[in-house]
């Protein structure tokens, strides 16, 4: 039997809202919760999820402001910040900070992801990477040459296929409608990962 049958009948609602969110890869908040289920205050949330950690339903991650994940998890699981966005098109500016925290199966990414970056834009559609994607990365800055990467150009993000040769350093989108970046000797470049996989939520 589902120990949620036991439940009273609140509680057993709160599980499998969270089961539902958790699985998709969202680790709500309190206040998420709270509002979801027309809660007064978080107060409430967190009596709900307190019962359910003592009740071995649901684990808890110390220090995490979003640190709530499905028990038995285990090193399949790995919990990743979405850190800021990401241009596929003209670089951006990088939105370090954002209020979100996924915990996701590491086996849709090779190799293991640092951080998610939220995609902006369409210069990457012919490699399946779309607008509103969470893309994995790598936190490296060593890449080989037809490696997809994010990398930093004065100061600003862009994920685009690299192209290295004898004389420059190009950046290739994988959409016709944009033109390959290149990087001059006198830019601040640098590579900040090696793209890895993706998430599409929704």
């Amino acid at each position: 039997m589902d120990p949620i049958d036991s439940l009273p009948p609140q509680r057993a609602a709160v599980l499998a809202f969270l089961r539902r969110e958790l699985a998709a890869g969202r680790a709500p908040s309190l206040a998420e919760i709270a509002a979801a289920f027309g809660f007064a205050s978080r107060n409430a949330a967190q009596k709900h999820v307190q019962a359910l950690v003592a009740d071995g339903l649901l684990a808890l991650v110390p220090g995490r402001k979003r640190g709530l994940r499905l028990p038995g998890g285990g090193a399949d699981v790995l919990p990743l910040a979405v850190l800021g966005r990401v241009a596929a098109g003209a670089p951006i500016g990088a939105d370090i900070g954002l209020d979100q925290q996924l915990w996701l199966d590491r086996r849709l990414f090779s190799p293991a992801p640092d951080y998610l970056l939220k995609v902006q834009g369409d210069s990457m559609i012919d490699d399946g990477i779309l607008d509103g994607d969470l893309v994995g990365v790598h936190r490296t800055a060593d890449a080989r040459d037809g490696q997809t990467v994010v990398a930093r150009i004065d100061g600003e993000l862009t994920i685009k296929r690299l192209q290295r040769t004898r004389r420059q350093i190009r950046l290739l989108p994988r959409n016709p409608a944009h033109a390959p970046i290149v990087v001059e000797a006198d830019q601040d470049f640098a590579i900040e990962g090696v793209y890895c996989g993706l998430v599409r939520l929704g």
